[in-house]
């Protein structure tokens, strides 16, 4: 199983309009920091998982030629927002409609968004096309399973993900965008290989972890080696990543794990 980050930014992304503190002016790569997504590859399957602003730029920087289906997480602007660009995988599997995994309040977004995409096929081609389904507690495919968990995210519940490789075992965690992370997350958790947090910045936030609260989470968990993700401009790369524990890590766009 393949993992790419496609971003690793909050909302407002990194550089961040108007600043000119020392990380958005920073000379490091992996302090420029586009929205966050990953991009999943479990024995051949192609899975997109939340669409940024700059989605297409991010497919066109990590060479994405292929989708085979979607997982929205939530419908916040800055995972839903680039799922316009969404259309030129729908081209790419013969002008067919591309199955979009979310929650209840993911679905209503993308149908507010999003009105003229919501069909078989495309109403013209070039256009996206999205077949809307709610993401079951486990989706089984012939290439392994993605179980799903309702995380806490402000006035909102976010979808965690578990990835489990049929061929291999491997087990990636995507817990991204929440306030915690429930007992019930903790346990699906465990036994991963890789766990993905969000770990928004060292100051409290209503609807984020902190670093200190997704370094707590990954200690719990206990995976081999743990990255954070969605981070602000107020963590520097080099300097947040060497006073991390051993086994974790900030993520940075352009990350390519093998697990």
């Amino acid at each position: 199983m393949e993992v790419i980050f496609l971003g690793t930014g909050t909302s407002q992304g990194v550089p961040m309009i108007a600043c000119d503190c020392a990380v958005c002016t920073s000379k490091d790569p992996r302090n420029q920091r586009t929205r966050a997504s990953i991009h999943v590859v479990m024995d051949g399957l192609h899975i997109q998982v939340d669409a940024a602003p700059e989605f297409r730029l991010q497919c066109l920087r990590e060479k994405i030629t292929w989708v085979d289906l979607f997982i929205l997480t939530h419908g916040h602007a800055d995972h839903v927002a680039g799922m316009d660009d969404l259309r030129r995988f729908c081209d790419l599997h013969g002008g067919t409609a591309l199955t979009i995994y979310t929650t209840e309040e993911g679905m209503g977004r993308v149908l507010s968004i999003y009105p003229y995409a919501i069909m078989e096929r495309p109403i013209v081609k070039g256009y996206a096309a999205f077949k809307l389904q709610a993401m079951p507690e486990v989706l089984d495919l012939p290439q392994g399973t993605i179980t799903s968990t309702l995380l806490p995210h402000g006035g909102v519940n976010t979808l965690g993900l578990i990835f489990v490789e049929r061929s291999s075992g491997r087990k990636l965690v995507y817990y991204t965008d929440c306030k915690r992370v429930p007992r019930e997350a903790v346990a699906l958790a465990r036994g991963a290989d890789v766990v993905v947090l969000d770990g928004l910045r060292p100051q409290p936030h209503p609807s984020h972890m902190t670093i200190d609260e997704a370094v707590a989470v990954a200690q719990e968990i206990g995976a081999p080696a743990s990255y954070l993700t969605h981070l602000t401009h107020l963590s520097d790369h080099g300097e947040t990543d060497r006073q991390l524990p051993s086994g974790i890590s900030l993520a940075y766009d352009g990350l390519r794990l093998s697990v």
